[in-house]
């Protein structure tokens, strides 16, 4: 490339040939233009922008390197065309009166144009490169229209911030390379927790699976960061800004001597590099990953990495291995668990445990204010609540940061590590006090002496033979009464039992409490009815509304359902879960009382062709982000995981302002925590919503609901139902099929549904039907998580290829099972022959 610097008027080729011989300018103005060849310099002469081919390639971009002949090679820190270059040296740069910079090529094709506008004034626009690398489109007034450094590349430099503007909705992420090679986006990003109300970390992603963490910010720096080379010749300190309008950090270099820059290769590194001027040589000072413990949740759960005291992973105390058989030295993602579960007792406590990197703190919620004693009260009090710390180091630093669900990616650090207190049973934290902090491979065992154990396990046994002869006996008592009386006597003694147990905490509504709510029941106050029963309205005396589900003599869901739906449903808590006030048991009635939904659910809206209209694509996008949302809690973050198996759209009730909340819990499955799936005989749940490994082989797990979920965000964009659609020109696929066959085609926005005219945005609807397809693919294995999909509809990463879809055709393909109902309306249950 020929390096001679200089700014070519273009307003005669005469006096282009005139200037190439002149010094070089550091802006570029109006009817100015840069051709391949020519570069601009920064005032200090420490960065250059202009035309270059990266290694072998032949290709030609726009780009911003390091000025110095005595480098090689070209480092370069921002690029235009990432994605767009050109194919010859006959490329442009243009800046028009509206402060828009263009890349054209040889035809006249523009392939790159900066995002910036000046609502058609005319300003006098001026690009200029400013002595930190950064490219700026200011008006005459200095005013800044449009800058390099909101739009990354693989490289930071200090000044740019990293993070999201909630306003705009921009994020700023570094992305890595394709290759050497390729500046194209490749795979790897570092991201900075951009959502509202996270505490602030750093993630490097492939695609959009985590597999490093750097943090979080200890008021200082990031502690999670491996320990850093010292370099007496500079200093720099982060700045974290956290507004209601954006989250970023921007770091803060000074120095006479050195730059800096940080980056992330192609193959998933994260770098920091030096540059000493004098020597005018590159220095490494940090990469990331550096060692095993790096590798991002390598312990899985409460599991703790630790190269020093034992080998690799080992048990937080309280914890003991979750799948024994399967652990090895290089694989511990099922983690630890609980040797004494949580039951929110009065005796649970806080242990604390010190020197850690602090856990991942996407499921963590912060509070500035909060000093470290309130933060342990707010703990106690909320039983969700597993863990707790001040995570700022400074001087007098307050602040309140509460863990709920699991705890992931620790380790000790000796140097930067920070404390943390961790919730445990009463019995584990007199076992804990005079134990050291951290247990090894074989995670701890209980510390009782020998013979009060012996009591313990005869006491139990004993008390188990009892409650087995007494149930057998009430059995037999009961078995002359008819189904539904003695079935319901049953379940009003285990209620009974149960809440001297203290395992149920709900409300109880008595039958003439709930007659006065309803107006005894009125056909007037009734909302609808399901397989369960008949659900009315109602207002309390306190002038509360609510839905009332009661089951019906005929139903034949029942009982069992009833049973699950109390049990399950009463022990979680989430802002997208319907909310369960109470319950009612009183002679043969038996009545789930729910918060009341104005907006009834979500089908009600989207499959009638009137008040489809009504949703328009914000609405729906938040829908589906909340929908995400409270399956990850069910997935994840609960106590226990649960597995809805109903998930429909039926089953979404729309509040006040149209948030979506999971219902209907009654054939829902919960499983301790070292159960991921099960097989079943009985296969129910909803037509057009079930698996193909569910309803072939009767195996369901999360990802079953997954493909539910898939499903309902297709239903969502489109307005139509997958069971029974029907396509114009091709009568033979499903929902799924036609969603597929668009996207082949590159034609998915087709799918969209018409009532919403034109109030949606093209990259969100893609990206939904990208993810709903990535969630109905065939095998249960080729389908997201729970939590990669939350974070792909945060718009972080790239989205990677749908495999075909199950069920693709109606009834004809050799992945599509007969269904046979059961159920009275033959929709809501079904069961299918497992083989």
């Amino acid at each position: 490339m020929n390096q001679t610097t200089i700014l070519l008027s273009s307003i005669t080729l005469f006096f282009l040939m005139l200037r190439t011989s002149c010094a070089s300018l550091d802006t570029i103005a109006v009817h100015q233009n840069i051709i391949d060849g020519e570069t601009i310099v920064s005032r200090n002469s420490t960065f250059e922008l202009g035309f270059f081919s990266p290694g072998s390639s032949k290709n030609r971009y726009l780009g911003i390197w390091y000025k110095n002949k005595n480098m090689t090679p070209q480092v370069i820190t921002w690029v235009a065309n990432r994605e767009t270059p050109l194919i010859d040296t006959n490329g442009i740069v243009k800046l028009d009166s509206q402060g828009i910079l263009f890349l054209v090529n040889g035809n006249g094709t523009t392939i790159w144009s900066s995002n910036s506008s000046t609502s058609g004034a005319r300003v006098n626009p001026v690009a200029q490169l400013l002595d930190t690398g950064n490219l700026v489109i200011m008006s005459e007034n200095t005013t800044i229209i449009w800058q390099s450094f909101d739009y990354p590349g693989d490289t930071y430099l200090p000044g740019m911030k990293l993070g999201k503007n909630f306003v705009t909705g921009r994020e700023m992420f570094v992305t890595s390379w394709r290759s050497a090679d390729d500046p194209s986006p490749g795979e790897y990003t570092i991201s900075f927790s951009m959502a509202k109300g996270n505490y602030q970390q750093v993630h490097i992603r492939k695609r959009s699976v985590i597999e490093g963490r750097i943090g979080p910010y200890n008021g200082i720096a990031f502690a999670g960061e491996p320990i850093y080379k010292t370099n007496p010749v500079y200093t720099f300190n982060y700045d974290m800004i956290v507004t209601e309008n954006e989250m970023y950090f921007v770091l803060n270099f000074k120095s006479v001597y050195e730059l800096l820059r940080l980056m992330v290769t192609p193959s998933g590194k994260y770098e920091v590099w030096h540059l000493d001027l004098r020597k005018h040589e590159w220095m490494q000072d940090l990469t990331f990953p550096s060692e095993k413990c790096d590798t991002y949740g390598l312990c899985g759960p409460y599991g703790i990495c630790n190269t020093v005291t034992f080998s690799t992973c080992g048990c937080l105390k309280g914890f003991e291995l979750k799948n024994p058989r399967e652990i090895s030295g290089d694989n511990w993602s099922s983690g630890c668990r609980r040797i004494r579960s949580l039951d929110c007792a009065p005796e649970e406590g806080f242990l604390k445990f010190s020197s850690l990197k602090l856990p991942d703190t996407q499921n963590a919620v912060f509070d500035v204010n909060l000093s470290l004693q309130e933060c342990k009260v707010a703990c106690k009090k909320n039983c969700s609540c597993t863990a707790y710390t001040n995570p700022n180091n400074t001087v007098g630093g307050v602040g309140c940061l509460l863990w709920f669900g699991d705890l992931i990616d620790m380790r000790v650090y000796t140097l930067n590590g920070q404390d943390i207190y961790v919730r445990l049973a009463a019995s584990e934290l007199l076992s804990n006090l005079s134990t050291p902090i951290i247990g090894g491979n074989r995670g701890p065992r209980s510390r009782f002496p020998k013979k009060r154990r012996l009591i313990i396990t005869i006491s139990l046994s004993t008390l188990a033979g009892l409650f087995v002869i007494i149930a057998i006996c009430v059995w037999i008592k009961r078995n002359s009464r008819t189904d539904v009386e003695r079935e319901g006597k049953v379940l009003e003694k285990d209620h009974n039992s149960s809440r001297k147990k203290g395992s149920i905490e709900l409300p109880v509504f008595t039958l003439s409490t709930i007659s006065r709510a309803t107006n005894k029941f009125s056909d007037d106050n009734k909302l609808g009815e399901g397989g369960f029963g008949p659900v009315y309205k109602g207002v309390l005396e306190e002038a509360q509304e609510i839905a009332v589900k009661r089951l019906s003599k005929s139903s034949k869901q029942g009982l069992d359902e009833f049973k699950n739906e109390v049990l399950c449903i009463a022990k979680l808590q989430h802002r997208n879960l319907v909310k369960l006030l109470g319950y009612c048991i009183q002679g043969e009635e038996t009545m789930l009382v729910y918060e009341y939904m104005p907006n009834k659910s979500l089908d009600w809206f989207i499959f009638d062709d009137l008040r489809k209209s009504l949703l328009n694509w914000p609405q729906r996008f938040h829908i589906i982000h909340g929908i995400a949302r409270g399956l990850l809690y069910l997935h994840q973050d609960s106590r226990l995981r649960v597995v809805h198996r109903d998930l429909k759209a039926g089953n979404i009730l729309l509040d006040h302002d149209m948030n979506p909340k999971i219902s209907d819990f009654g054939l829902a499955r919960m499983f301790d925590g070292q159960e991921s799936e099960a097989n079943t005989k009985k296969v129910v749940g909803t037509l057009g919503y079930i698996s193909p490994e569910y309803a072939a082989n009767g195996l369901f797990s999360v990802k079953s609901d997954i493909f539910s979920y898939g499903v309902l965000v297709l239903e969502i964009v489109s307005g139509k139902k997958n069971r029974g659609f029907v396509h114009e020109h091709d009568h033979d696929v499903n929902l799924l099929g036609h969603a597929w066959k668009l996207h082949k085609e590159g034609k998915s926005l087709d799918l969209t549904d018409i009532s919403l005219g034109e109030s949606w945005s093209i990259h969100e609807v893609l990206r939904s039907i990208h993810i709903g397809l990535l969630c109905v693919q065939h095998r249960a294995e080729d389908r997201p998580t729970t939590a990669v999909v939350v974070s792909m509809l945060a718009g972080e990463g790239s989205l990677p290829s749908p495999k075909k879809p199950a069920f693709f055709i109606q009834g004809s393909e050799s992945n599509t099972v007969a269904i046979r109902p059961s159920s009275n309306n033959g929709v809501t249950v079904s069961e299918i022959d497992g083989r």
